[in-house]
């Protein structure tokens, strides 16, 4: 599933494409990010990864919650 799809003109010919937008997966995990790092001190040395399975660990809640939702 797709978040932000959005039509592009092109700038010289003037051409109309439509674009898909971004995974709506990665959506929810960058939406997650902002919590994560909001006040995360950096703790370990792999805190990035950490932060970043923790991101799409809630991203992947968040699909199986909407999808239990719309069922």
């Amino acid at each position: 599933m797709k978040a932000y799809p959005f039509l592009h003109k092109h700038p010289t010919t003037g051409n109309t494409t439509m674009s898909d937008g971004m995974d709506l997966r990665d959506y929810f995990a960058a939406k997650a990010m902002d919590i994560e790092m909001s006040g995360n001190a950096i703790t370990t040395p792999k805190w990035r990864d950490e932060v970043a399975q923790n991101c799409y660990s809630m991203a992947d809640a968040m699909l199986k919650a909407r999808k239990e939702v719309t069922e």
